[in-house]
Order: C-alpha cells, then structure tokens, then sequence
C-alpha cells in the first residue's frame, strides 16, 4: 500500500531538489553577458532569511528607476532550476528581476528541510516585494510576479492578499492544493486521501520520538518498463544533466521529496478561492498544450476576473516550459509586464 501511495503522490507534485545548487552543464546555461547577477537575501515577515539572486541589466542607468519582476521556482526545486532562466531571459529584456528559494529549500532558512508550508511559501514572495520595493533603483509601483508550477499557487495565493504584486503571470501552473487532493483529473479517491493522510498523522509519531523521517513524492530515481510518462517527464529533466543538481547536505533519497507529514497541509490549501479578487490587477496563465497540468491553469482562468489571459504553447506539455527557450513565449511575457507594469 505504501508504494502505491508513493506512485500517486509522485503523479501529484513537479518537485525537484531541497539543497542549494551545486552543478553542472545548467550553470552555464543560464548566464548572459547583458546581466549581472547579485546573490542576495532577506527576511520574511516570521523572520526566516529567504535566499534569492537579483538580476540587473548592464545598462541600467544612474538614477532611473526600474520594474521588476519576482520569479518563483517549481515545488521542491531551487531557484537555479527554471526561475534563474526565467530572470536571466527578463532581465535581458530591460526588468530587474529576483529569483527566490522559497522557505525550507535551497539557500533559504527553515527547518526541517523540505518541510511543506504553503503559507509561509506565499509569504515569500511578499517578503521578495519588501526588498524590491525598498530598492533605490526599483519603481515599487511596477512590481509583478511569476510563478512556476506549484510556485504559480503560491504567488496566486500571495497576490489576494497583497494587491502590491500590480501584474501575476504563471507557467505550468499547479494547484498545489488541488493536486494534493484530488490528484491529476481527480483520479485520487477520498478514501485514497484519508490514506495518505492517516499514514502521514501516524509518522508523526515517530518523528515525535526522535525517530527517522519519512519522505514522499518528487521525481523517481530510476525508470522501469512500468513507469509512467509523467514519471518519465520529470525524471528527464530532474534525473538528468538537463536539469539535474548536487545539493549540499542532501541524499539521493531526500532530494526532491518533502516531508511525508507535512505534505499533507496542502489539503488544506485553496489558493484559487476567490481569486477574483486578485482584479482588476491583470493575470496571464501559460501552459502547453499537451501539459498534464493543463487543468490547473484552465480552472484558474475561469475563475479569475478579468483582465486575464489562458495562452497556451503549441506543442509544449509541462516541464517543457522549464527549460526549453524555443518553447517558452518570453515575447509574450515581455509584452504582458511591459504593458502592465
């Protein structure tokens, strides 16, 4: 029964690695001569210190003031995962951009590591709005915000509160809430929910007593006749030079995976409960048309109120728009903040 709540889980989540960047081909791929890159940190309201870089176009003027975008990784990963290509391609474009390591994972604080907090991850990209809009050379009135798969939640979540965030664009988006809940096309039964649950309410147990920690989810290891083409999506990017990391301090067995009793608190998070709140500030969803998360990004459009845009990528299912620059329509992003912030 284990693993087949493991295998339902690992349909669930786009999760990559919990420690801090350390690699590879990747590290050269996601440098430009146009921008200069800052490591930077913060504290967020709980007065955990979040961990970013901070992109700057070279030709940045003295004196001007600039907008700026906030990029957010996909659940579990680390900023050098998808949102530093995000910021490196935008601020080439003329935004200063942040990308961030969200609480738990990556360069940011927490503990334990690759604990699930969804609103402490929303709280994030507020905290990421307190430094940009304390910098002299940032417009704050012209902040907006990205989000990558589970980070697109996140920074839905964030928005309805903190009406600061002026434009919200998500890629690949997850509900992580829903997904939790009820799994891809609500495959997952209640009774398989009360399951998880049950397993996860009885680890902590023996968590209490000092006993080992249990993970869940994330991308596999290793693929088998038998593994899925979700499995096979991810493990290709996660498992792979293409977008595979060596973390610090991590072990093949942690990486990617969060806590076993903590994932469940997202059965309790409903980011996309009004959401239309969020207007008139604009909202930009961007999936692929073959994504398997496409139902995500959909479901939020419809209840999103206007402005709001559902563009979807020709041919691109959902990892493709981590890393694939032929892919991913940066134009259309470009347009979208530029006419919006």
């Amino acid at each position: 029964m284990k693993r087949v709540l493991f295998l339902t889980t690992v349909l669930l989540m786009a999760i990559s690695t919990s420690m801090s960047f350390a690699q590879t081909d990747a590290d050269n791929f996601y440098k430009s001569n146009a921008v200069n890159v800052e490591k930077v940190s913060f504290l967020n309201q709980y007065k955990m210190r979040v961990g970013g870089n901070l992109f700057l176009p070279k030709d940045m003027k003295a004196g001007e003031k600039y907008p700026a975008i906030i990029v957010g990784h996909p659940m579990g990963a680390v900023k050098e995962q998808s949102a530093n290509l995000y910021a490196t391609k935008l601020a080439e474009r003329g935004f200063v951009t942040l990308s961030l390591d969200l609480s738990f994972w990556g360069e940011s604080e927490g503990e334990p590591r690759n604990a699930v907090l969804p609103d402490v991850y929303s709280e994030d990209f507020s905290a990421a709005m307190d430094f940009l809009g304390t910098r002299p050379f940032i417009n704050r009135e012209r902040i907006g915000v990205i989000g990558i798969c589970g980070s697109g939640s996140f920074a839905i979540s964030a928005a309805k509160i903190d009406p600061r965030l002026k434009a919200v664009a998500t890629i690949s988006m997850y509900d992580m809430g829903a997904a939790n809940r009820n799994g891809l096309k609500n495959a997952l039964t209640l009774e398989q929910r009360k399951q998880i649950i049950a397993e996860a309410a009885e680890q902590r147990y023996v968590e209490f007593l000092d006993g080992e920690v249990k993970y869940t989810s994330g991308t596999v290891h290793e693929l088998t006749e038998n593994s899925s083409p979700i499995e096979r999506e991810f493990y290709e990017y996660y498992r792979t030079p293409r977008g595979e990391v060596t973390p610090e301090g991590a072990t093949p067995l942690t990486t990617t995976h969060p806590t076993l009793t903590s994932n469940v608190k997202f059965m309790n998070f409903y980011p996309f409960n009004d959401m239309e709140s969020i207007s008139p500030r604009p909202m930009l969803f961007v999936a692929g048309e073959n994504a398997h998360s496409r139902e995500f990004s959909e479901d939020a459009y419809k209840r999103a109120a206007e402005p709001k845009e559902l563009y979807i990528v020709p041919g691109a299912g959902h990892v493709d728009l981590y890393d694939r620059t032929s892919l991913i329509p940066f134009d259309k992003l470009d347009s979208f903040f530029k006419e919006n912030l």
